[in-house]
């Protein structure tokens, strides 16, 4: 199966960043149905403050991705920080925020329920 980054549905267009989120797109054992999601970040884009109120104020969702373009760094729980580059794939377990170092677009793929109420929680915080 495939589907070209215009035909996945916008679930945000907010201030600095446009997340898409394909649904019903594979399975993984243990956590079940899996989102496709494609997400473009303008530079600077911080999403910490829009993750607070989440259990442990950060995503529990983990992911697995590509980054298109740019570069975006994951800030883990315990302090860590992993910057992936354009080229990169990668795997943030859950208990993690991101911010983009430049303008970045990233390809992941994630359990749909779990990050299916992520993003449901940043909406939100943004009023979308």
């Amino acid at each position: 199966m495939h589907i070209a980054k215009e035909a996945v549905p916008v679930r945000l267009d907010g201030p600095g960043a446009i997340v898409r989120q394909q649904t019903d797109f594979g399975d993984v054992s243990g956590y079940g149905t899996l989102g496709a999601e494609y997400f473009s970040f303008d530079a600077g884009t911080d999403i910490t403050e829009l993750l607070h109120g989440l259990q442990g104020d950060s995503c529990q969702s983990p992911h697995w991705g590509y980054v298109v373009k740019g570069e975006i760094t994951a800030l883990y729980d315990d302090g860590a920080q992993e910057t992936v580059h354009e080229g990169d794939l990668f795997y943030w377990p859950p208990g993690h925020s991101v911010r983009a170092e430049a303008d970045t677009d990233i390809v992941m793929f994630s359990p749909q329920k779990e990050h299916g109420n992520v993003i449901d929680h940043v909406c939100r915080k943004v009023g979308a």
